[in-house]
C-alpha cells in the first residue's frame, strides 16, 4: 500500500526539505517503509549525506500542495525530531522519525528502505474528503509536468476541479488553485520533483 505523507529531511548545514512522498507501507503499524524519490530530488540527496529524515501523516493539504512544487512559504512550524536528527511538522498528524537502511541507484525510481526509529502523535487526523483526495491527486499530476502530455494534466485538472467545487472549504479551494496557476504556468521541460 502506498501512505501519501509529508517527509522532511536535513542537508548538512542544516537547511530543511519539506517533500510529499508515497511511501510503500505495510499494514497501519509499520516499522520499515520504502520510499521511491526521483535521481534529482532533495530528499535523496539529503538522505544520502545525512539518512535519517521524518515521515508525517497530515491532512494539511495546503502545505501538500506548496511542497509538491517548490519550496514552503512561510514554512510551516517545526520541532526537533525525538530520536533522529531532523525536524517534526509541529501540525501534523502523527509521524515517523527513521533511520535509512539501504539504498538502490539501479531503476529511474530510487529504491530507499527505512527503518522507523520513534513513532509520534499531535492530534487526530481529521481525514480527506472528496476535495481533499483531489487536491492529492492534483499534486501529483504537478509534480508530473514534465512526465505527461500536458493535455492529458489538463483533463484531469478539469475532473477534479468538479470534485473541489462540489466538496471543497476554503483549504481544498486555495490549494487547488495554487496547483492549477502552476500547472497552467509550468513550461514544457519544468518538474516539480522534491
Amino acid at each position: 500500500m502506498i501512505l501519501e505523507g509529508i517527509v522532511t529531511t536535513v542537508s548538512p548545514t542544516g537547511v530543511v526539505n519539506i517533500a510529499p512522498m508515497g511511501p510503500r507501507v505495510e499494514g497501519a503499524d509499520f516499522r520499515h517503509f520504502l520510499l521511491r524519490p526521483f535521481p534529482t530530488s532533495k530528499t535523496l540527496a539529503h538522505l544520502k549525506l545525512h539518512p535519517e529524515g521524518v515521515l508525517h501523516v497530515t491532512d494539511d493539504v495546503w502545505l501538500l500542495a506548496q511542497a509538491a512544487v517548490g519550496a514552503v512559504d512561510p514554512p510551516p512550524r517545526m520541532m526537533p525530531a525525538n530520536v533522529v536528527q531532523g525536524q517534526v511538522l509541529a501540525d501534523a498528524c502523527r509521524w515517523y522519525e527513521f533511520r535509512v537502511t539501504a539504498i538502490d541507484e539501479r531503476e529511474e525510481r530510487v529504491r530507499i528502505e527505512a527503518e522507523v526509529v520513534h513513532v509520534g502523535r499531535s492530534r487526530d487526523f481529521f481525514g480527506f474528503n472528496r476535495a481533499k483526495h483531489a487536491v492529492v491527486e492534483a499534486a501529483i499530476l504537478a509534480t508530473r509536468v514534465r512526465l505527461l502530455p500536458a493535455d492529458e494534466i489538463a483533463a484531469e485538472f478539469r475532473r477534479l476541479a468538479v470534485m473541489v467545487g462540489k466538496t471543497g472549504g476554503a483549504e481544498e479551494h486555495r490549494a487547488f488553485d495554487f496547483l492549477q496557476e502552476y500547472v497552467d504556468g509550468a513550461a514544457p521541460g519544468e518538474d516539480g520533483t522534491p
